[in-house]
């Protein structure tokens, strides 16, 4: 199964789905409210905290365009929201201070390099930028492990940017998206992820996910799910477009303890666990006879039947079986027969 590292923590099918907790620019810009969620993340159990990175003249060009879940232009929320280099820097320091994983969504070639120069252990790309081969193709050039969502493009068009990653060597990532804000249940179409695992054998897997609260999460674990991906915000009274698709510190710790809980169940065959002996003890039923019997007697359904606990030899199972053979010796009520007893 496919599997990479990032500062000692594992990520791959046979681990813990890995938590991250979008910051993204929920901040809206005030570096003490990023902060704040970094503290609140951790609280809430996560392990990965990710922000995006924006050099808004090498991104885009002046523009008026509206995103559907805003009532300003792209241009003017990115403006607004966009933190300095001065405070990236401290944010990743403070981020790893607290002992948590760093990742950042560069949307631009400058703000990729500019991570790069704060020393990145690795990159997030969006999935508007999915198909934007030239970006990641420089991201692959850093050589470390990258994390790229799907939304708005299919097998045909993720494909070039596998290769990209494979002609790099690079370790990789795709999440399953649905960019949609937010995304009603039935258009998470969770039965991507096995498209993507019969089309990529070599990616990890994950979903970013759109929808409210933390359930299509929990149900992308059991479908190879490794990475699971939410916007966060300390407080849904907080202004921001992203906010009503986040989740708060609870949903949060709910995502952290479910995912890992569901994970740890998965596996495994159906049969009877040396664990589950001290409950058969008591819950199995036995043969045990209803009256005294004397030695010679036939058991029939007039004289035995099967009751707890389960310590006695003959199960319930084999009640039948006994019918019309012997019991070779005097038996009171309520005794458990064993074999023995059997002609």
């Amino acid at each position: 199964m496919p599997e990479f590292e990032i500062l000692g923590r594992k990520i791959g099918a046979a681990h813990p789905p890995l938590v991250i907790a979008e910051i993204g620019i929920n901040h809206e810009g005030n570096y003490d409210k990023a902060i704040q969620m970094v503290d609140d993340a951790k609280a809430a159990g996560c392990e990965c905290v990710k922000f995006q990175y924006h050099v808004i003249e090498d991104e885009m060009i002046p523009n008026d365009v509206i995103p559907g879940n805003a009532k300003e232009s792209i241009w003017d929320i990115m403006k607004r929201c966009a933190l300095t280099r001065d405070e990236e820097t401290r944010l990743k320091a403070y981020v790893e201070s607290q002992g948590l994983i760093y990742l950042s969504t560069p949307f631009s070639r400058a703000a990729a390099n500019e991570l790069e120069a704060l020393g990145v252990e690795w990159y997030k790309i969006g999935s508007g930028e999915c198909n934007n081969y030239p970006l990641i193709r420089h991201v692959a050039s850093f050589g470390k492990p990258v994390i790229l969502s799907t939304g708005m493009n299919d097998i045909d068009s993720i494909r070039p940017a596998v290769e990209i990653f494979r002609e790099a060597g690079v370790p990789f990532a795709l999440l399953h998206c649905t960019s949609m804000y937010p995304t009603p249940y039935d258009k998470v179409r969770l039965g991507a992820i096995a498209e993507l695992a019969e089309a990529f054998p070599d990616a990890v897997l994950g979903l970013s996910d759109h929808s409210l609260g933390p359930y299509t999460c929990f149900a992308a674990v059991p479908l190879g799910g490794s990475i699971l991906e939410k916007h966060f915000t300390s407080s849904f009274d907080w202004p921001g477009p992203d906010i009503p698709i986040s989740v708060d510190p609870a949903q949060l710790s709910e995502m952290v303890k479910g995912s890992r809980a569901i994970h740890a169940a998965l596996g495994g065959s159906k049969k009877i666990l040396a664990e589950e002996q001290p409950t058969i003890d008591f819950a199995y039923a036995c043969v045990v006879t209803t009256r005294p019997l004397k030695a010679g007697e036939v058991f029939s359904a007039d004289n035995i039947w099967v009751k707890r606990p389960g310590t006695g030899e003959i199960k319930a199972k084999d009640y039948e079986s006994l019918f019309g053979k012997a019991v070779v010796r005097d038996l009171p009520v309520n005794a458990q027969v064993a074999w023995a007893d059997v002609e």
